[in-house]
């Protein structure tokens, strides 16, 4: 097996990920996140997030598509909810505030980073 993973370039190579290794960093007083992808050339990432019981996102605008896979709980906006087991995107531009009024474990992917905009 090792001959086969030797032919790969290193840069090709699969970058696996020990979720419990990586630390939660705090966010706010209830928002806490684990970094598990960060490409600063083209701005996509991926957050494993967890928010406590009547945790809020700002208002913030996704200059590009956001995907959300909700694990635990549920994560509440003004056009509807996401509960576990379930999956949200939001297209380019659009704008929203999120809470977890029970709190919330979620996957989220962003193609970029969010842009947090005055309160609404």
């Amino acid at each position: 097996m090792s001959n086969v993973v030797d032919a790969i370039p290193e840069a090709l190579r699969s970058r696996y990920v020990n979720i419990e290794s990586v630390p939660w960093i705090q966010m706010s007083e209830k928002s806490f996140r684990k970094v598990l992808f960060d490409d600063p050339v083209s701005g996509r990432h991926t957050w494993l997030t967890r928010l406590l019981p009547g945790a809020s996102i700002p208002f913030h605008e996704h200059p590009d598509i956001e995907q959300t896979y909700v694990i635990e709980g549920r994560l509440v906006d003004d056009e509807g909810e996401c509960t576990a087991g379930n999956f949200v995107w939001r297209p380019v531009g659009s704008r929203h505030t999120a809470h977890a009024p029970d709190g919330c474990v979620f996957l989220a992917f962003f193609g970029k980073a969010s842009k947090m905009l005055p309160a609404k």
